[in-house]
This record gives C-alpha cells, sequence and structure tokens, in this order.
C-alpha cells in the first residue's frame, strides 16, 4: 500500500507541476485534495466524494484518476472481509497493471513490476491474515531508545551477572565506567560475560556506579512507563 500511496502522491505532484508550472499552493484543486486522494472510496463524506468529482472532472486531471483508482482497487483488496474473494481482487490488480499500462502513466508502469515481482509476498498476507511484524521493531525500537538515552554509562551485552538488570532477554552492564567492548561484538550471543567490579567503597555510602544505576533506573522506567 506504501508504493501506491507514493505513486499517487508522485502523479499528483507531476500533474501539479505540468498544468500549473509550480508545486501545490493554497487554492490549487490537486493540493487541496492530497488528504482526500488517500482516503478509501467507502469512508468518504458527501463532501470529499465532490471534491473528487470535480477535481476528476477536469480532462488534464485523467492520469491522477487513473492511480488513484489502481490505489482504490487495492484498499478495497484488502478490507475484503472473504480473505479468498480479497486474494483475488489483489492479484487482478496486479495483472491489470503487469504489462500494457499506457505511457503516459508512468507511475503506475513504474509500480507493475514491483507488484509483480513480489506478488507472492503480496498475497501471502490473504493466507495468514494478521501477520505483522510490527511487535519486534517495537521492542527493537525500545531498545535502541533506552541505550541512546542512558549514554556511556549503559553497555548492552547478552550476558547476566552480578549488579546488571535483565530486561527483555538482555542484560545491562552499569558501573562508574561501562566496560570497553567493540562495537561488532556489543550484540553478539558469543561475547563473554562481564563481571560485576568489586566494591571499593565503605558500606552505607555511595558507590561509583550508583548514578549510573539510577540514569538506568529513571530511563528504564520511562520506556516501560512505569
Amino acid at each position: 500500500m506504501r508504493l501506491a500511496g507514493d505513486a499517487l502522491d508522485q502523479c499528483r505532484r507531476r500533474v501539479q507541476q505540468a498544468t500549473c508550472g509550480h508545486r501545490g499552493r493554497k487554492g490549487d484543486p490537486l493540493s487541496a485534495a492530497r488528504r482526500t486522494l488517500h482516503t478509501g472510496a467507502a469512508l468518504l463524506t458527501e463532501k470529499q466524494q465532490a471534491r473528487l468529482e470535480a477535481l476528476f472532472a477536469v480532462s488534464e486531471h485523467v492520469e491522477v484518476e487513473a492511480t488513484w483508482g489502481i490505489y482504490q482497487r487495492m484498499i478495497a483488496a484488502y478490507r475484503e472481509p472473504d480473505q479468498k474473494h480479497g486474494k483475488a481482487m489483489m492479484q487482478a490488480v496486479i495483472d491489470s497493471v503487469a504489462s500494457g499500462v499506457p505511457a503516459t502513466l508512468t507511475e503506475i508502469r513504474k509500480l507493475g513490476p514491483t507488484l509483480k515481482q513480489r506478488a507472492t509476498d503480496i498475497l501471502a498476507v490473504f493466507d495468514r491474515p494478521g501477520t505483522s511484524n510490527g511487535p519486534t521493531e517495537a521492542i527493537n525500537g525500545r531498545l535502541k531508545h533506552l541505550v541512546g538515552s542512558a549514554g556511556p554509562t549503559l553497555t548492552l551485552r547478552p550476558c547476566v551477572g552480578a549488579g546488571q538488570l535483565t530486561w527483555s532477554g538482555c542484560c545491562w552492564v552499569t558501573g562508574g565506567r561501562a566496560p570497553s567492548v567493540p562495537r561488532r561484538d556489543r550484540w553478539s550471543a558469543k561475547s563473554p560475560a562481564v563481571s560485576a567490579p568489586a566494591p571499593s567503597h565503605q558500606p552505607g555510602t555511595p558507590g561509583p556506579g550508583a548514578g549510573g544505576l539510577a540514569q538506568l533506573h529513571r530511563v528504564g522506567s520511562s520506556v516501560v512507563g512505569l
């Protein structure tokens, strides 16, 4: 869907430049309808439908209308409750843009070969509905944010030991000074475990790693929502 949406935006900008001689400005029909063009046909209000009808009534906007039609057909296929019927709809869209597209529809001509090449991956979503890589990417994003926020006092190592905090299967080594670890080894499962440094302070007084550990607790609490 992102590729189809990008093709629609590129077509709109190209036609805008060809017909008006400048980029979209306030009051230009194509610029005013940029968000409406990305709305599913079944969700359009009467005002939005009237805006699109007025937009497509202009003969110079026929390329935008054709690209919008392909985009809407893909939306309808993904929103079809019957997965088997939705898969057939998507296959029909891929076949229609794979070849025989007019030369004036340059964005669709570029999109067609990509959809044909990735047809197996695109149609797989109808055989396994609900499949998503979103949770994995969300965890990765939180881990990277935590490492970046904690600064040099925090080092990611897949090991378990005293004075370390385990979160999501990983251990965060804290202390007065982070151990020097080559960048390529920080995420390596083969990296040796790092033991916590022996305390060099008197009992009852803050140790050299207290600041780093406190910072870790503050950042970790903000990430996990505590």
